[in-house]
């Protein structure tokens, strides 16, 4: 006896197809995850050992932090807008702990701490001779002030000031980002990788705030 073998129908074939095409998707995607797209970080993370771009990150937004805080002291005893204080005030409570950190790091891996601007201005130096003293720390950064910048700020008054200060600070701001960035990419000591990450929200809110302060 015969067996009669079933036409496929039009629909059948269409669900075929289906079935193959997601099989064949399933197999690319999993091709892809066991090679990777080359979007993930290389460096290796670690919670004790650091590598070269740890120091560079921490020597650097040292002294980035102190410029900003420097910036921050010259909103003492002006007149300025209660948004603006609170927000220099974050930056003071928030910057002068992490200098503290990443100077114990430092100190760990038994590397120099650098010299920074409010170590002039510790030592009875004014503005102009503290900024002077740092200007070739100044190229090497994003985001720094020249001497002529922080003097112009330190002259400046009332509402000049303040939207000088915002404006300065936002360059800052983005310099820090910058920094942070590349050591998300490229460090491996967990702490700092961390640190970097701390920085970069932070302070992308705090641009967000700035710029909404500008002109008020």
């Amino acid at each position: 006896m015969r067996h009669r073998t079933s036409p496929t129908t039009p629909q059948a074939g269409r669900t075929m197809k289906t079935l193959a095409a997601v099989g064949l998707g399933l197999t690319l995607a999993l091709t892809a995850t066991a090679c990777g797209d080359g979007s993930d970080d290389s460096t290796s993370r670690s919670p004790t050992s650091h590598n070269a771009a740890d120091v560079t990150f921490a020597t650097d937004m040292i002294q980035h932090h102190a410029q900003a805080l420097s910036m921050v002291d010259l909103t003492v005893d002006r007149t300025l807008d209660p948004q603006v204080e609170a927000l220099a005030e974050a930056i003071r409570e928030a910057q002068g702990p992490e200098i503290e950190t990443m100077s114990d790091w430092l100190t760990d891996w038994d590397e120099e701490i650098p010299e920074t601007m409010r170590d002039h201005t510790n030592a009875g130096h004014d503005m102009g001779d503290m900024s002077d003293s740092m200007e070739g720390m100044n190229d090497s950064m994003p985001g720094m002030m020249s001497a002529d910048d922080m003097d112009a700020l330190q002259n400046a008054s009332g509402a000049e000031f303040q939207d000088m200060w915002l404006e300065m600070m936002i360059q800052h701001h983005a310099g820090a980002i910058e920094m942070a960035r590349t050591e998300q990419k490229d460090g491996q000591y967990e702490p700092a990788v961390d640190l970097a990450g701390e920085i970069v929200i932070a302070q992308k809110a705090e641009i967000e705030e700035m710029k909404s302060l500008i002109g008020s």
